[in-house]
């Protein structure tokens, strides 16, 4: 009876959410007879993200789906769809079936849409592989993949060159190249190389398989399904944005990476345009935003950070007015950094806490960010979670356990490794090794990274609170915080800043300020200043390169 009446909550939470998501997005009303039975057939069948396309060529198949800024090229619903199927087709003429695997290596472009979506038609999954990527690591990702097919970028021609003799499991005219590179087979023909589309029949789902960052030892691939139910969790966290069917939605973060991919699938989902851009100089994004009349996007903290930096005559030359929402994630977002970035943008900053193995678990909005500085925010609903202390028990309100979380688009596991599967859940929770507080509202708060917490003289210190002051001194852009080893007190705080442009401190004014804010033991014996903090592509610090600064 329990489980019965959980199941009926659910279904009538699902509902509210996608009639929510519907009026105040305005996609209901842009429904057309052929959009619903679109709609309706796309029901009926086993469907993955790609199913948008179906639905919105029918629809309104001459709105723009795509703009690739740089390149001046664009994409409507009934191109991209057709396309899309015809792809679809020529992957099936080259072998590719149901729960096969096909990397896909290239930069924000249209042809990146249409490769994942023609996979999800096969039931089959793309596995995301950074362009950034040398001929080693493409090894190691075609092959622990199992990839039985590459596409890439006509000028990654020279690696995959180095790395084709030790891509095994590639079939015959398995690398396909999007622009003409000799010796490779051709994207373009591959569109024509198919049957016709209707005969390849729809296997639908499909999956994902993203790599982790990899800031400490080789990537994980985190395999992700479309199972049904995610669709409930996507309308959860829609009812809570202000998107909108007629949005103009800027893709900032690379579409490998899970975030990016998926803001642009919510904006697709709603029918709105995409925009990408090769040129992420913050004064180009601010161009793009002008001339594109942005309406969303999603940006990781620090690209706000260089955003908010640019001097104030830069960013007044630009109208910026379009901007309706911008969503933060993918690290943690700063109160002093959400602070300027309000003030330069508006109140239109939102923060989100999730990770490509979780999906999308708390939303903090703009006014959040101003009155409970570091939040994340609150659960959103369809996601349980558990702050679980060092002896397996959940913590009380205002204290640090490691985040634990369940929902419908939790990923299937780490793919060939079981072990790191395993390591990661409890019961049905599963975390990647973030810690957090919770106050007696509901609101979370990051702490920091369960192995990057410094334990001094038997003290917890969490670097996310350091870290946090820091970066409230006028002077400072950013900051990082490591423990490294002491013989007296077991580890010591260590902090790494950038400073703000046009500013100087000393270090010992630095630790002096953090005297005033922190207790003893948080605050750092050592400030060392740089020009920038290492990270990676995706805008995490890479800690493990300043432990040995």
């Amino acid at each position: 009876m329990r489980l019965s009446l959980n199941r009926l909550r659910q279904q009538r939470d699902a509902l509210q959410s996608v009639a929510k998501v519907l009026w105040r997005s305005g996609l209901g009303p842009a429904l057309g007879p052929r959009g619903w039975r679109a709609i309706s057939k796309a029901a009926r069948r086993p469907a993955g993200p790609d199913a948008v396309f179906r639905i919105h060529a029918a629809n309104k198949p001459e709105k723009l789906a795509v703009v690739e800024s740089g390149r001046s090229r664009t994409k409507s619903y009934g191109e991209l769809n057709a396309r899309i199927d015809r792809l679809r087709a020529g992957l099936a003429a080259l072998g590719v079936g149901r729960r096969d695997r096909v990397a896909v290596c290239m930069k924000n472009r249209t042809e990146y849409v249409e490769a994942m979506s023609a996979l999800s038609r096969l039931g089959a999954a793309t596995v995301n592989v950074s362009w950034r990527s040398t001929p080693d690591e493409l090894v190691y990702l075609v092959d622990h993949s199992g990839s039985k097919v590459l596409v890439f970028e006509d000028w990654l021609a020279d690696r995959v060159r180095a790395a084709a003799p030790r891509l095994a499991g590639i079939v015959p005219g398995g690398l396909v190249s999007v622009g003409a590179a000799d010796g490779f087979a051709r994207y373009e023909d591959l569109l024509r190389s198919g049957h016709e589309p209707a005969s390849t029949g729809d296997s639908g789902g499909g999956a994902v398989i993203v790599y982790t960052s990899g800031t400490t030892g080789k990537p994980k691939g985190a395999v992700r399904d479309f199972p049904k139910e995610a669709s409930a969790a996507v309308m959860h966290f829609l009812a809570e944005l202000p998107f909108r069917h007629d949005d103009r939605h800027l893709v900032l973060c690379p579409l490998y990476h899970s975030a990016g991919f998926a803001f642009a699938s919510m904006s697709f989902l709603l029918g709105a345009t995409v925009v990408l851009i090769d040129d992420l100089d913050p004064e180009n994004v601010l161009r793009t935003i002008e001339r594109e009349r942005i309406t969303s996007t999603m940006a990781v903290p620090t690209m706000l950070h260089r955003l908010v930096a640019l001097p104030d005559e830069t960013r007044r030359r630009y109208d910026a007015s379009s901007l309706r929402v911008v969503v933060s994630g993918a690290a943690p977002l700063s109160s002093a950094l959400a602070r300027r970035f309000q003030e330069a943008f508006g109140k239109v900053l939102y923060n989100f806490y999730g990770a490509t193995e979780t999906g999308l678990v708390t939303l903090a909005h703009p006014e959040e960010l101003l009155s409970r500085p570091e939040t994340i925010g609150r659960a959103i609903k369809g996601n349980d979670i558990r702050l679980v202390g060092p002896g397996g028990q959940d913590v009380s309100p205002g204290e640090v356990g490691e985040l634990y979380v369940t929902n419908a688009t939790l990923m299937a596991g780490y793919h060939a490794d079981e072990a790191a599967t395993r390591g990661s859940r409890l019961g049905k929770h599963f975390s990647v090794g973030d810690l957090a507080r919770r106050d007696a509202d509901g609101y979370y708060y990051i702490a920091g990274r369960k192995r990057d917490m410094i334990i001094s003289g038997g003290v917890n210190v969490y670097p996310r609170e350091v870290e946090d002051v820091l970066e409230r001194h006028p002077a400072i852009a950013e900051a990082a915080v490591v423990g490294v080893p002491d013989e007296e007190w077991g580890e010591r705080v260590r902090a790494f800043v950038a400073l703000r442009e046009g500013f100087g401190v000393e270090p010992a004014e630095i630790i002096a300020y953090c005297r005033d804010h922190l207790a003893g033991v948080k605050v750092p014996r050592e400030v060392r200043i740089m020009d920038a903090l290492p990270r990676n592509p995706t805008g995490k610090v890479l800690k493990t390169a300043l432990v040995g600064s």
